[in-house]
């Protein structure tokens, strides 16, 4: 049995039944990789220390993205959407992973999602965090993942507005808002 819920920011958490998002200290724990049964782990950091002993059946792919808002992150968008896609018809599970699993991991993800599940940026936004609530893309990625949904859907669900620490995506506003002080 699969969790399918949060895993809390130490677990591989669950997006969709062959995709599954982390930090690169779960990504790197052996025993969470068998459980769930992942057969790719893309590891989007710097440098790829946090790379598994090479296992039988295990595919392993680097993108060497730093969590900067200049990163050109949106160059892998297509590739690993693709790659994630083409494990799930292999009936395989594909683990994405970045340090904290809060920013490129993440936005990998919703491009997965918009690219081969159809949905918004928004909805996208609103999965991957239902599964991994500490999901937090830098605000470069924000841009370059608003850039790929209107090259795949022609319109926007998410755009970006000023705020007093910079542009942020106008999604970030309405949770503000919509935060009940303690």
């Amino acid at each position: 049995m699969h969790r399918s819920g949060p895993a809390g920011l130490s677990g591989l958490c669950q997006v969709t039944d062959h995709l599954y998002l982390s930090n690169g200290r779960a990504a790197g724990d052996p025993a969470q990789v068998t459980r769930y049964e992942i057969s790719c782990i893309v590891n989007v950091t710097e440098t790829a220390s946090s790379r598994p002993p090479p296992t039988p059946g295990l595919e392993y792919i680097h993108i060497p993205v730093s969590d900067s808002p200049l990163s050109p992150l949106s160059g892998h968008f297509d590739e690993v959407a693709d790659q994630i896609q083409h494990t799930a018809e292999r009936g395989g599970r594909t683990l994405v992973h970045c340090n904290a699993g809060v920013s490129r991991s993440a936005a990998l993800c919703m491009a997965y999602l918009m690219k081969h599940r159809g949905v918004t940026l928004l909805d996208a936004h609103r999965w991957v965090k239902a599964s991994r609530p500490v999901v937090r893309p830098n605000s470069g990625f924000w841009k370059q993942l608003i850039r790929y949904e209107m090259e795949l859907r022609g319109c926007n669900s998410v755009r970006m507005v000023s705020s007093p620490i910079g542009e942020i995506p106008d999604i970030y506003e309405e949770e503000a808002r919509n935060m009940v002080p303690l």
